[in-house]
């Protein structure tokens, strides 16, 4: 496509950034739009686990500056700055699976809490670094199960390992960038991004809803579906990205006006239960048997309900979810559609290359800021 350089006000352009968990299925996603935006990439992460990934389909580890890495060591995350010597970081690595936080809470802290603040840390000694932004997840609000969408200034707790993880993980970055990144008299932008439940093609999780549909279709046996009616925020995983892209941008701009904590999440009917969701995701692929779970399966489960207000990052930051919870499925479906057809190996950078041109295409048709070209 072409400007596509030229979008987020062509701020990425030749701009050295450091995604940590770039091998992950968000973190692969973020690092291919910014590879098309321009940018030096580098990743930081863990080695893509075995089987299929995004990371793998898109050979991503010979198109950016990738290596291996452990966010819980320190000395690790500091050698991933001096080599890069980003301009933006945007840390994504964490423990993001809500059920492995029962098997391993210490692990899950370790990450989540003492890598975030390895990643801080290094950050705070950058010299070249201008902005950061670290993810956390909807999740790090304290969940009273009503009905009202979490706003930012909303409490922050967790009942479970992963949640108080990110919610303690959302103070460390609070505390950093009073203490540090704006402190002093070079200003350094820092927020966090919380972001509701994501899907889209070449996620490969354990325990995520659409890579359970895929593996259980692809060997024809029926879906287990846990929790069903619980509700949760889907959205496409472009439509986060865009929102973490146009933040880091505006940190750019003004790193002081900009460091705060923001939602990302859809809008209106697009909070949907997990049944429903996966009635639409097996309705596009064609068909294919449901096995509804009834009751605990033993396991202490994820929150029933889920709202996230993105009023905020709307009118601060012009953010604007542009699909529609049926189309987000549609291109879901695609992506596994093509990835089943083309066998294991295949590479898949052109499909997703396609993906990222195709929203961009439909901001700029929407008129969204970040889409939009200066003549």
């Amino acid at each position: 496509m072409e400007n596509l350089d030229l979008i987020f006000g062509g701020v990425f352009l030749g701009r050295r950034v450091l995604v940590t968990g770039d091998t992950g299925f968000k973190g692969s996603w973020l690092a291919l739009w910014l590879r098309e935006l321009g940018a030096e990439v580098h990743g930081l992460a863990l080695p893509p686990p075995p089987g299929p990934t995004h990371y793998a389909t898109l050979r991503l580890g010979e198109r950016i500056r990738h290596r291996d890495g452990d966010i819980r060591e320190e000395a690790v995350v500091r050698a991933a700055f001096d080599a890069a010597k980003p301009e933006v970081v945007f840390h994504l690595a964490a423990q993001a699976i809500v059920r492995d936080s029962y098997d391993d809470p210490k692990g899950t802290f370790d990450t989540n809490v003492g890598g975030t603040v390895n990643v801080l840390e290094a950050a705070r000694g950058c010299s070249s670094l201008r902005a950061i932004v670290v993810v956390t997840s909807d999740k790090c609000y304290e969940n009273r199960e009503w009905e009202f969408a979490y706003r930012e200034n909303d409490p922050l707790g967790g009942r479970d390992p992963y949640a108080a993880s990110k919610a303690a993980a959302e103070l460390a970055v609070a505390a950093y960038r009073a203490s540090f990144f704006l402190a002093g008299a070079r200003k350094v932008g820092a927020a966090s991004a919380r972001a509701g439940n994501v899907i889209g093609g070449g996620d490969w999780a354990k325990d995520r809803l659409l890579p359970d549909c895929v593996r259980a279709l692809s060997a024809g046996k029926a879906v287990l579906i846990r929790n069903p009616k619980s509700i949760r925020p889907w959205q496409h995983v472009l439509e986060p990205l865009a929102g973490y892209l146009q933040l880091g941008q505006r940190l750019l701009d003004d790193p002081a006006r900009f460091s705060a904590a923001f939602n990302f999440g859809p809008m209106g009917p697009d909070t949907l239960a997990v049944l429903e969701l996966a009635e639409m995701f097996l309705a596009g692929w064609g068909g294919g048997k449901m096995d509804v779970a009834q009751g605990s399966d033993g396991q202490p489960c994820d929150a029933t309900l889920l709202r996230l207000s993105s009023k905020k990052a709307a009118s601060t930051l012009g953010f604007r979810p542009l699909l529609e919870a049926r189309e987000a499925v549609r291109w879901s479906v695609e992506w596994y559609r093509r990835w089943h057809e083309a066998g294991a190996g295949a590479d898949l950078i052109d499909l997703s290359r396609g993906q990222i041109a195709r929203y961009v295409e439909a901001g700029r048709k929407a008129g969204v800021p970040w889409a939009v070209v200066a003549p």
